[in-house]
């Protein structure tokens, strides 16, 4: 019986540490606020920005809410990052993810002000975790590395393999666990005998987007397996991209879908917004 990574409960445990520093900062007169922007209504953005405002609740700092309609241009948008980025009452920016078709994502992206760049997707914070400076770290990848830890699953020496070659999630998520001394391999969809090679892994990160990519032979025996995945199944039950019922029964620790990762990506960034508050990033 696999070991159960409870991403729900880690990231309670972070939110309440960055609660009592949010209240001490307060204390010395040091205020945070994010602006949260969102374009368009897509209902799974809708529900991220709500979690989002949520958690900046929760831990104590302001979140600005700026909801823009679809067909706001995109100069619009890089107008009010403009004028965030120049607000000194604002500590971070986040702009949520797709913007619509007549905007080139890139080009937002790197409108937000570096120091202000709490979703971490900025090409100065990228090459500042290149080559090992500070800088704002990509939420996801950032909650993996706090989910082994604070499960006391050891990370140095071991043989990671990472299947998912994305900005947001692969590639990062192996230069951070390059940092913390694993040997990493990166499976993509072009990786000849992806199964063989996942298969070698101490630990498997997963982050491909197809439910249930990954079975019972892609995985050793004794492996620890995060799942970064997350999809709505036909019967309406959310999935990862692991067959947690076919892998569960071999791995050392597993991360369950819901439950596991997801909670994290959220609390490493309310993380990143009390680091932006005081400048530590």
């Amino acid at each position: 019986m696999a070991q159960l990574i409870d991403g729900k409960q880690i990231s309670k445990e972070i939110k309440d540490e960055l609660k009592e520093k949010v209240a001490a900062l307060k204390a010395q007169g040091i205020e945070g606020a994010m602006a949260v922007i969102q374009v368009g209504e897509d209902p799974a953005s809708s529900v991220y920005v709500n979690n989002k405002k949520k958690a900046c609740e929760y831990i104590g700092i302001r979140s600005e809410s700026y909801e823009l309609a679809e067909s706001t241009s995109e100069q619009e948008l890089l107008d009010l990052i403009e004028r965030l980025n120049n607000d000194p009452k604002i500590n971070g920016i986040l702009c949520q993810l797709p913007v619509p078709a007549h905007m080139d994502e890139n080009k937002i992206i790197r409108a937000i002000a570096p120091e202000k760049d709490v979703d971490g997707f900025h090409t100065q914070n990228v090459g500042a975790l290149v080559v090992g400076q500070k800088g704002f770290v990509s939420c996801t990848p950032a909650g993996v590395i706090q989910l082994l830890k604070r499960s006391g699953i050891e990370i140095a020496g071991k043989h990671c393999v990472v299947v998912g070659r994305s900005n947001i999630v692969g590639k990062p998520m192996s230069l951070l666990m390059l940092k913390e001394h694993a040997t990493v391999t990166i499976c993509h969809s072009r990786t000849s005998d992806l199964q063989a090679v996942c298969k070698q892994a101490d630990i498997l990160i997963v982050a491909v987007g197809k439910p249930k990519m990954i079975t019972a032979d892609y995985v050793k025996e004794g492996a620890v397996v995060i799942d970064v995945g997350i999809h709505r199944q036909e019967n309406g039950k959310l999935c990862g991209d692991v067959d947690f019922e076919q892998v569960e029964p071999i791995a050392r620790a597993i991360t369950p879908v819901p439950g596991g990762v997801g909670p994290m990506t959220i609390a490493m960034l309310m993380n990143n917004c009390v680091q932006a508050m005081t400048g530590e990033a």
